[in-house]
């Protein structure tokens, strides 16, 4: 099943929400493969943003690293700006449990240690299993359980609602 969002329509919600939070000469912005890092890179050049665009994959971050193994696409995270001190927009597609972001943040804190940390999604799903909270997300759902979000992409970027035979009516 394909939901009909409009993911620039999304996208530019976002960016009219996260700009008071943004300084663009001081302001970094980092994206999470793969999904954020498309969000990402769309959102750093609508909001003007002057530092380097970071990007991270979080796969040896993971805490279920050891039960689901190395993904097979696993990429070179790259923060190519100081931590310390900074204000950071962290960015992904979709959040669900909250651990895909605990790791993030995991892995930004080797870097060092910014000042704060702004987690802008495209999608909130709900079913957080770790108090992880989005500061900014362009689309709140409750997508029922075994159902998945995905981003397609990169270009053009669209929203599917996948839903698995078991919770299909």
């Amino acid at each position: 099943m394909n939901a009909d969002w409009d993911v620039t329509t999304l996208l530019e919600g976002m960016v009219r929400d996260l700009r008071p939070h943004v300084d663009p000469e001081q302001t970094a912005m980092i994206g999470i493969f793969t999904g954020g890092v498309w969000i990402a890179q769309a959102l750093h050049r609508a909001l003007g943003l002057k530092t380097a665009l970071g990007q991270l994959d979080i796969s040896f971050y993971r805490d279920d690293f050891s039960q689901i193994g190395l993904h097979p696409q696993v990429r070179a995270s790259d923060l190519p700006f100081a931590v310390d001190g900074r204000s950071i927009i962290l960015v992904d597609d979709v959040l669900y449990t909250g651990r895909t972001i605990r790791a993030a943040m995991n892995e930004i804190f080797d870097y060092g240690r910014p000042a704060n940390i702004l987690l802008a999604v495209l999608v909130d799903r709900g079913g957080h299993e770790i108090p992880v909270a989005a500061d900014i997300a362009a689309l709140r759902l409750n997508a029922a359980a075994g159902g998945q979000i995905k981003l397609r992409g990169p270009d053009p970027l669209r929203l599917e609602l996948l839903t698995s035979p078991r919770t299909a009516s």
